[in-house]
């Protein structure tokens, strides 16, 4: 099974959720009910139809009953789904040191056509040499084990693969100057990571700009934030916000255009990928 299969399942986990949510709605039936009827709790409803949990076909059928579903071949295009969602992914082999909350996340971005972040604490995950990337968890999780952190890292090099996969998304960073001047490691970390920098934001379905300093105030007040769109044309774009014990999905359409105002300001108000190659250069031979 490859990362790209295992991660299409995340996503059609999220569609079939949607749709049941959709048909739940045009039957005007409380979650509830829906909960009641499969011997579930209404926060179970409410976790499927985001495509948070994996789905028992029993479960599935029965709500399509519910909701008034009679068509054979509707029904069994939605059953159908229900089994391809179900396939476990490929970070599973990581749930030692993988946040259930986070698994999610790293399903979704492995099946994104377009990933538009913006970072202000350090180098995005899906940029990061091995040696930074040993640096940033080192530092966030001081007392932990040697080997619980080989395997944070080892995580995020496995994540990174899909950038240079045959179906790469397209990437479109922007990193606030403090990103690249606060440093992880020592001085040959540091010097390595904007190497590397250079180097990837030359690849041809990569962008990168640095927000410098000397704009001053910008867009970006309220933070980082990451946004996936996907090929699935009846798929919302989803903004995903990290906290430190758990995460945010959002995919109602007014919040997302929210932030879509927000990267589009800070992909015009900062120097283009030249330039921004040029303020990291510069940044390396202070370092």
């Amino acid at each position: 099974m490859t990362a790209v299969e295992s991660s299409g399942s995340v996503v059609r986990r999220i569609l079939l959720g949607s749709q049941l949510r959709r048909l739940r709605e045009s039957r005007g039936i409380t979650r509830e009910a829906a909960g009641y009827s499969i011997r579930a709790s209404e926060s179970k409803i409410s976790r499927m139809e985001l495509g948070r949990v994996s789905f028992k076909a029993r479960d599935v059928e029965d709500l399509l009953t519910l909701y008034g579903v009679t068509d054979e071949a509707e029904r069994d295009s939605l059953l159908g789904l229900a089994r391809e969602a179900n396939v476990a992914g490929w970070w599973h082999s990581f749930g030692d040191v993988l946040p259930g909350w986070f698994q999610t996340y790293i399903g979704l971005e492995g099946a994104a056509s377009l990933i538009r972040i913006y970072e202000v604490q350090f180098v995005h995950g899906l940029l990061q040499t091995e040696a930074y990337a040993h640096a940033v968890v080192s530092r966030g999780m001081p007392h932990a084990p040697r080997a619980e952190i080989d395997r944070r890292v080892a995580l995020r090099l496995e994540r990174q693969k899909a950038l240079v996969s045959e179906r790469a998304p397209r990437f479109h960073a922007v990193l606030d100057e403090a990103a690249l001047r606060r440093p992880y490691g020592d001085r040959s970390v540091m010097q390595g990571q904007l190497r590397h920098l250079i180097e990837i934001s030359e690849q041809s379905n990569i962008t990168l700009q640095v927000m410098p300093f000397s704009f001053g105030g910008h867009a970006g007040e309220s933070g980082a934030f990451t946004m996936l769109r996907f090929p699935e044309s009846d798929l919302s774009d989803i903004v995903y916000l990290e906290q430190l014990t758990s995460a945010l999905y959002l995919d109602k359409r007014e919040e997302v255009a929210q932030y879509e105002r927000v990267m589009e300001r800070l992909q015009e108000d900062s120097p283009g990928p030249a330039e921004s190659r040029d303020l990291l250069r510069g940044l390396l031979q202070l370092t």
